[in-house]
Order: C-alpha cells, then structure tokens, then sequence
C-alpha cells in the first residue's frame, strides 16, 4: 500500500513540474530540438504583442506599394528526367 501511495504522489508531482516547465520551456530550446521559431509573433497578453499587434493594424491600412512586404517569388517545378525514352521505373 506504501508503494502505491508513493508511486500516485510522484506521478502527481511531476504533472505539476511539467505544467510550469512546459509554459517556458519553449525559449530555452533550440528550433531543431522542438523550441519556437525566432519570427513567431509575441505572447497575447504582453507589451510586446500589443505593439506587434498596432504595427500589423497600420500596416494593414496602408496601400500595398507603400508596406514594404516583398512578394514571394514563384518558384517552377524541377524537372527530374531529361530523357525522353519510356523506361518503366521499378
């Protein structure tokens, strides 16, 4: 019974470890290793979001010349075969 009584408190301190750890852990860690990207906008809530959320709304109004946003260059399928027999592919 002491066992079971042990395991359920442990099981039960890690939930609540990992609940705190887990909202910052995101920072520490690199991209490749499952943390968040550089060029994610700021948490709701935050200073900084309310001024990312300002410069997004004046940008919005104004005319697409004037934003500054370069578009996205289109980009052509490559080509993989440049022979033209009719060779099955196994």
């Amino acid at each position: 019974m002491t066992a079971l009584v042990f395991a359920a408190s442990a099981l039960s301190g890690c939930s609540t470890i990992n609940e705190k750890l887990a909202a910052g852990a995101g920072y520490v860690l690199p991209v490749w290793a499952g943390g968040e990207p550089a060029d994610i906008p700021p948490r709701q809530g935050t200073p900084e979001y309310d001024a990312f959320m300002k410069e997004r709304e004046r940008k919005r109004l104004l005319p697409a010349a004037e934003r500054g946003d370069e578009p996205k260059a289109a980009t052509k399928p490559a080509t993989t075969s440049t022979s033209t027999s009719q060779d099955a592919v196994h």
